[in-house]
């Protein structure tokens, strides 16, 4: 089981590395990661983006190693040209560098290409728990606009896949809501009942739901009692499933930026892995994402 991200790090460089196609490399922080990447084994290359601008930042990132460049300075071109290659099995994942989201998911979400074969794609943050008793699962942050229950479902799913390759065999699943109780006013906590039972029934395999959870007794036992909110997943969720993109992206950044965690951000559902991170992200957290990538291939 990985219970923290230096474990993650570690079981990462003992897989295999997988070749993975970066989509507008030209971008110094993106030519920074890769160099990373390559130092620590964890993965080789292939860049596309305009060639003129990717080689003079590979020789001022003093990037010795040689690395298949494709020339696209197109954004869109570039996109397609990377899924290309996974089609044709010249990669084995896909790393956004500096090309918009909206541009990189259009690729990703191609149906004539097959690269998520009608799959639902969503977004995962991870961040080591409070008490550092493991991982936690937060989703979906960055994909997901306004789930209805069934994409909540969808959701559900991806991460539940996720935590079993981290090694969390039975994931307990808070669903959050603005409140803890039933309000027929609230959609948020009417999907967590469905849902709830929708797990109970089988129609969600091999985790606990539970739900509605406000955050804090779906992450602290002490704010669950407090509370007398009871059952398995009440202050010890593995993966918290938030009810649309703004709560999501919101406290991804929080944890980040005012509590200082390391966050890893992953992109599932399609065939492949996908490195898919916000510009702002640190080389750090990039390099995580790549390390995540690697170990879930």
């Amino acid at each position: 089981m990985i219970n923290n991200l230096t474990a993650l790090m570690n079981a990462a460089k003992q897989k295999e590395k997988k070749k993975i196609a970066v989509v507008c490399a030209e971008d110094m922080d993106t030519i920074q990661v890769v160099k990373l990447a390559l130092e620590q084994s964890l993965a080789s290359f292939i860049l596309i983006g305009d060639q003129s601008k990717i080689e003079p930042l590979m020789a001022e990132a003093q990037i010795t190693e040689a690395i298949e460049i494709v020339h696209e300075p197109d954004h869109t071109a570039a996109a397609d040209r990377a899924v290309d290659l996974i089609v044709a099995g010249k990669a084995g994942a896909i790393m956004k560098g500096l090309i918009h989201s909206n541009l990189f998911l259009k690729a990703l979400f191609n149906k004539e290409k097959g690269l998520n074969a009608g799959n639902q794609i969503t977004q995962i943050s991870i961040f080591e728990k409070p008490d550092q008793s493991g991982l936690m699962l937060l989703t979906d942050c960055a994909i997901s606009v306004t789930p209805d229950v069934m994409a909540k479902k969808g959701i559900i799913e991806n991460a539940v896949r996720l935590a079993h390759q981290l090694g969390v065999e039975k994931p307990k699943v808070a669903i959050l809501a603005p409140v803890e109780n039933i309000n027929l006013q609230m959609q948020d906590t009417i999907d967590a009942a469905i849902l709830s039972k929708m797990c109970d029934r089988g129609q969600i395999k091999d985790c606990i739901v539970d739900g509605p959870f406000a955050f804090d007794n779906a992450i602290s036992e002490e704010a669950a009692r407090h509370k007398g909110i009871l059952g398995d997943v009440a202050g010890h969720a593995d993966i918290v499933v938030v009810p649309n993109l703004l709560v999501g992206n919101a406290l991804t950044k929080s944890i980040t930026y005012i509590a200082g965690k390391k966050v890893v951000a992953a992109t599932v559902g399609a065939n492949v892995p996908v490195v898919f991170t916000s510009r702002t992200e640190s080389t750090e957290g990039k390099l995580l994402s790549i390390a995540l990538a690697t170990y879930t291939a």
